[in-house]
């Protein structure tokens, strides 16, 4: 068989697929692929923004303080719906990371999951990850939709949703750092 282009993209592609029915890359090559093809999100246009209906939402603090979303009305506020075992969330959570440690002391992180503490625990042991982890109480105030993950909502100060975004996306982009510096 000749080496070419062709040959080659053949079978890396051939290996690829491969690597996908096997269980133990699997995660892992959806986590890189992800990652590889995840962008800035997008901003809302002005005239298609929504607003957040109530600001009533207890949220336990699983690695922190509980909290209710009303301590939070008039900030600039992240919403993440994220699980350890979603490859899209895995492959987001070092931008997320990123924009946190950059941002903590201006914007309020709120990680909402489902998960359980071993597998949370673990989970943040192994990627050294510190961002703030809670589970809803309560229902979660309209619009928010935490059904699909990863989801996540940028608010501004006076609660509106300025990127309502559903999939995995660079949260460290300059993209979004300028739009959470304007909404400062």
């Amino acid at each position: 068989m000749k080496l070419n282009k062709k040959n080659i993209s053949n079978s890396i592609f051939v290996i690829i697929l491969i690597l996908f029915f096997i269980p133990n890359t699997r995660g892992m090559m959806q986590i890189f692929l992800t990652r590889i093809f995840s962008f800035s999100p997008g901003v809302v246009e002005v005239d298609d923004r929504t607003q957040v209906k109530s600001y009533d939402w207890k949220l336990h603090g699983v690695n922190t303080e509980s909290i209710n979303f009303n301590e939070a009305k008039n900030k600039v506020i992240l919403v993440n719906y994220w699980a350890t075992w979603c490859p899209p969330c895995i492959a987001e959570m070092p931008s997320l990371q990123e924009l946190y440690n950059d941002y903590k002391d201006d914007v309020v992180f709120l990680f909402v999951t489902t998960d359980d503490d071993p597998e949370l625990n673990k989970f943040m042991k192994n990627k050294n990850y510190n961002y703030p982890i809670y589970r809803s109480l309560s229902e979660a105030p309209k619009p928010f939709d935490g059904t699909s993950l990863p989801t996540t909502y940028l608010i501004d100060k006076n609660g509106t949703i300025v990127i309502d975004k559903i999939g995995a996306a660079d949260w460290n982009s300059n993209k979004v750092r300028k739009t959470i510096d304007d909404l400062l």
